[in-house]
């Protein structure tokens, strides 16, 4: 392990100090067991991590979860809050596929009620919903739609019959980011995601139908209308091209403002601008118009799955129906209120494969959710299984409501794809009774369950660190890919 000057802090918490490096601001902190812990010094993500404590504005201690590996500019599984009015914003800390994030639907049906329908609900859903890199989805926008999308999100959803009400209330945000302006889109961005609505992308994204396998809280597991045995769906996706594309051109524009402002970085790809600036407005503006097609994306996405199941199961089943339980976002930077210090601040809080986890009573939680803490959505790889959590009031404390987002990449995609064939991974999977349907062998092999970190220690950390708290388990039986 390289010699980053790791302290200790707590029970799997560890600290650079700021004296390790003479530009940091702040100390470096990561949350993992020894484990994670020599997993994250193998790659460049503690480096990433010690970087961005060099930005302006940043507060406290820049921070990482303990499925942390290595990103572009910031780590995947890093948090920096930078205070306002000055505190910079950096494309590189939301990642290229903003608001990518999960959306957790649940039936009224046991696994045993729907095994005998499962061959055919999952060629279903494969058929409904267009997967792979470039999938174009039945839905054609004119330009003042399109706006509309990128303005209201889920509301756009709501509007149009894709979304019930309640949709929209158990949705982060209730599924729309305000400060959106479809004026700083530029047209490259908008033809890429035009047709993109209600398609599922390829990489790490998934639809998969899961099984509740093990109930950890089950005054809690009510509350969010989970129980034994029971078939969930997830969707895990986000701005698909649109939202590549919003960074790729912010990350050029900045590239030219930190020249023109002689701004020495420790890396070039840790662009930024100060939130209040032109540039850090124009970047805000259409983040935020990914962000909502993002959150209208999944809503199709929901629309289509709920088709799928009517489909096959009406007039075999009764309690087919899917009703949301909750929809999270793990690639954002979002402005909010924390206390540092004893003082509120404003801050723009970057989660970049990270997961929002506001503790029990926190304003602008659903009114069904005040005392249980903002619902967490934690999907492993397709071969292990997925977990359901809760912020905590720790988590506001320490992580600015914060907490992991999955297992996190152990393999390359290149690794993977050469030490494993798809073909063969199907099988395997099929054998341990979980069905998959994908358009590509190869990709598939990307997203082995050997190219990912144990989930099970991921989660351990977040949760006896206290910033997350365990309330299922979730296990695959059937997965569509890209």
């Amino acid at each position: 392990m390289p010699a980053y000057d790791l302290h200790e802090v707590g029970e799997n918490v560890w600290e650079i100090p700021a004296t390790f490096r003479p530009d940091m601001r702040v100390p470096a902190r990561l949350y993992a067991d020894y484990d994670l812990l020599q997993k994250a010094s193998a790659d460049q993500s503690l480096e990433q991590l010690i970087n961005t404590t060099t930005l302006p504005g940043i507060v406290e201690h820049a921070l990482a979860m303990p499925d942390i590996h290595q990103g572009y500019g910031f780590p995947i599984g890093g948090i920096v809050a930078t205070a306002l009015p000055r505190g910079v914003i950096s494309p590189g800390g939301v990642g290229y596929d903003i608001n990518c994030g999960v959306r957790l639907l649940a039936s009224g049906l046991t696994v045993d009620q729907i095994q005998p329908y499962l061959e055919e609900l999952a060629t279903s859903l494969y058929k409904n919903c267009p997967s792979g890199v470039g999938a174009r989805g039945d839905i054609r926008l004119k330009d003042s739609e399109f706006d509309r999308v990128l303005r209201t999100g889920s509301e756009w959803g709501l509007e149009q019959g894709y979304a019930r009400r309640e949709d929209v209330e158990f949705t982060e945000e209730g599924g729309r980011i305000d400060g959106s302006d479809p004026t700083w889109v530029s047209a490259r961005a908008r033809d890429r995601g035009r047709n993109q609505i209600g398609t599922l992308g390829a990489g790490n994204h998934f639809i998969e139908v899961d099984m509740v396998a093990e109930i950890f809280h089950p005054v809690c597991s009510e509350a969010l209308g989970l129980f034994q045995d029971q078939v969930v769906v997830q969707i895990h996706c986000g701005s698909r091209g649109l939202g590549h594309q919003v960074c790729q051109d912010f990350v050029s524009q900045y590239q030219s403002y930190v020249q023109q402002h002689k701004i020495e970085l420790p890396d070039r790809e840790l662009v930024f601008a100060p939130l209040d600036s032109p540039e850090g407005q124009e970047y805000f503006c259409a983040m935020a118009c990914a962000a909502n097609f993002a959150f209208a994306n999944r809503q199709v996405l929901t629309h289509k799955i709920r088709r799928s199941f009517e489909q096959v199961l009406a007039g075999r089943l009764t309690d087919f129906d899917l009703k949301q339980v909750y929809d999270v976002a793990h690639n954002m930077a979002k402005l909010e209120d924390h206390t540092v210090q004893g003082c509120t601040l404003k801050l723009c809080v970057h989660r970049k494969g990270a997961t929002r986890a506001f503790g029990p009573g926190t304003p602008g939680l659903p009114v069904a959710f005040r005392d249980i803490g903002q619902p967490v959505l934690i999907p492993g790889s397709m071969g292990t299984g997925s977990f359901v959590l809760l912020g905590t009031k720790k988590s506001m404390e320490q992580t600015f409501g914060s907490t992991c987002h999955g297992a996190g990449r152990l393999l390359s995609r290149m690794k993977a794809k050469k030490m494993i064939r798809g073909e063969q991974l199907r099988t395997r999977l099929r054998e341990r009774g979980i069905l998959v349907r994908s358009a590509s062998m190869a990709d598939l092999a990307e997203e082995a369950p050997e190219a990912y970190k144990d989930i099970n220690r991921v989660v351990d950390v977040v949760a006896q660190a206290g910033i997350a708290k365990k309330v299922a388990r979730l296990q695959p039986i059937a997965v569509i890919k890209g």
